[in-house]
């Protein structure tokens, strides 16, 4: 502990515990609930950046995608009540996603507390099963400790978010309380028994494959599990939006285990006789639908590594489980002894094939062809772009046809919520603006937050935004098509003129409505001097790279004849 012996104001005091824990950047929505702590960053306006949002969905959605991007907690400001609720977004999308993530929210006085005060919301009971901690401090005195288990606890094990209300009348109050030091990360190790458990298993397996995801990895982290992959000659496969854990040119790499799977590496998990997942939580999206391995017993022998022990058996009784960090543990993978691999050798031949097949743009419908637009993107920008995606169907094109080359280069929620693509694109521009950063929206979730843009403009940040426009919600159409063909309800859309739109934040736009169009407009869109925006008109028909309208109503039309509905 370090002595302060000047008493200071609770703001005067947070704020000094947010430089010691390293914090240099903060998404925020200012609010009247927390302005003490405003005034507090004003003395520190040249070390600790504020970036203002403009919406508290933006704002959540950035400092998680800032968590996920550099690995330290994303930290968010937002106001009582309404900016809470706003913000709870983010909390959720940090959670699911295993990104580090602290939330400060204002709260009324602590005298009102309990009347029902103007924005008055019961924090813990809000977000107690979205986040790992969620707490109030009553006292400035208090404000050192609950700082320091705040980043601790976000940091540590599996990472996720961490949600503190501040009562506005304690961050005026003043207290002489010493500071406390900067939080460590506390990450479990795996045993040398369980690691030498799953080296028999390996040993003795003959068609084994890895699925690698989840959070709380880090650069050298995966130079290990290519190593140990190398080594042993595994194929890996990739948890849902993960797919930066490994080159995805490595001959290892065998493809996404998430939506949209391909149909050969689907049926491969099934036929595996072992099954290694490591950081991944063998969610619905990575198993599809938890048919890919049987609950609670999987056929396949199963080794799950995972940094929180509550989540091993949790679902899927393993044969062995490990309880341990991702670097930890591809750090000691790495160093064992390889096991004789030759059982399957074609094994792993045969699933890279399968993926370099299926990461193959073929012919697609319409006269934009999004496959070859990707192939056009992939020939301009470097491996280290980092690749935005919102949700939708439209973000199979980049999952499937873009090459993530380098760690950490992907930002797409596993929750699946729209509208994080633009905000995702603001805090990638924002801590990596030596990188091209390119984001994937639809034209459903793009005006969701797509304000922030406002945010891009006023921060001096550069991005490319894809708006990939079929005038559906395309994912919704999708099942409507395959469940209730003919009864389409809801999902087509009366857009604005994106391009018209764009440009009055002061962005470059440009509408592409054919192939041979987009190359050009995509150079021209690189060239741009802050944020771009390429509209894509795409053919309604084609839903997704492996799924049309047209191809969904006909095999229902097909078990229909069969007698199969």
């Amino acid at each position: 502990m370090t002595s302060r012996p000047n008493a200071r104001t609770g703001g005067r005091i947070l704020v000094d515990a947010l430089k010691i824990h390293g914090v240099d950047t903060v998404f925020c929505i200012p609010g009247e609930s927390y302005i003490a702590a405003i005034d507090a960053f004003y003395d520190d306006r040249d070390t600790v950046r504020i970036i203002v949002g403009r919406h508290e969905g933006g704002v959540g959605f950035m400092a998680e995608a800032y968590g996920k991007l550099t690995g330290k907690p994303g930290v968010a400001f937002v106001t009582r009540g309404p900016g809470a609720c706003n913000a709870s977004i983010g909390v959720h999308t940090a959670m699911q996603d295993s990104t580090p993530m602290v939330m400060f929210v204002g709260q009324v006085a602590r005298e009102a507390e309990g009347r029902e005060g103007f924005q008055e919301v019961d924090y813990r009971s809000m977000f107690r099963d979205v986040a790992k901690w969620v707490t109030q401090v009553e006292t400035p005195d208090r404000l050192p400790e609950v700082v320091s288990r705040a980043f601790h606890l976000a940091m540590s094990g599996r990472p996720g978010p961490v949600v503190v209300a501040l009562p506005e009348d304690m961050l005026v109050e003043t207290s002489a309380v010493a500071d406390a030091a900067r939080y460590c990360v506390v990450r479990p190790h795996p045993g040398a028994s369980e690691l030498q458990a799953m080296r028999s298993a390996l040993q003795a397996a003959e068609r084994p494959l890895v699925i690698a995801g989840g959070g709380g990895w880090s650069a050298e982290a995966c130079a290990d599990l290519r190593v140990f992959a190398e080594a042993n000659h595994l194929p890996v496969a990739c948890a849902f939006r993960t797919l930066d854990l490994i080159d995805n040119t490595n001959p290892h790499y065998v493809g996404e285990s998430g939506v949209g799977i391909n149909p050969k590496l689907a049926k491969r998990i099934v036929d595996a006789d072992l099954i290694i997942a490591i950081g991944a939580r063998l969610g619905e999206a990575t198993t599809s639908g938890y048919t890919l391995l049987l609950v609670p017993t999987p056929l396949q022998k199963l080794i799950h590594v995972h940094a929180d022990p509550d989540e091993l058996g949790s679902v899927y009784r393993p044969d062995i489980a490990i309880n341990s960090g991702m670097g930890q543990f591809a750090a000691a993978a790495r160093l064992l002894d390889p096991v004789d691999s030759s059982a399957w050798r074609d094994w792993l031949l045969s699933a890279r094939q399968d993926c370099v097949d299926w990461t193959t743009p073929g012919a697609y419908a319409g006269k934009l062809d999004m496959g070859a637009a990707i192939l056009a993107l992939r020939d301009a920008l470097p491996p280290e772009t980092i690749i935005c995606t919102d949700a939708g169907n439209f973000a199979g094109w980049a999952s499937r046809f873009w090459p993530f080359r380098r760690y950490r280069t992907q930002l797409g929620p596993t929750n699946g919520a729209m509208g994080y693509g633009v905000p995702a694109a603001v805090a990638a521009a924002a801590a990596r603006p030596d990188v091209p950063v390119v984001c994937f929206v639809g034209d459903g979730g793009v005006i969701m937050t797509g304000n922030e843009l406002a945010t891009a403009q006023q921060y001096g940040l550069k991005f490319l935004l894809v708006i990939v426009n079929n005038s559906l919600y395309g994912t919704i159409r999708m099942y409507q098509e395959r469940d209730y063909p003919g009864r389409n309800y809801l999902t087509d859309l009366v857009n604005p003129d994106f391009v018209a739109w764009a440009r009055a934040f002061g962005a470059h736009a440009e509408r592409v409505s054919e192939t041979a169009e987009f190359a050009p407009a995509l150079a021209r869109a690189l060239a741009a001097p802050g944020v771009a925006v390429l509209e894509l008109m795409i053919d309604p028909d084609q839903l997704s790279p492996a799924i049309t309208a047209t191809g969904l109503r006909a095999m229902h039309a097909k078990r229909q004849a069969e007698g199969r509905l």
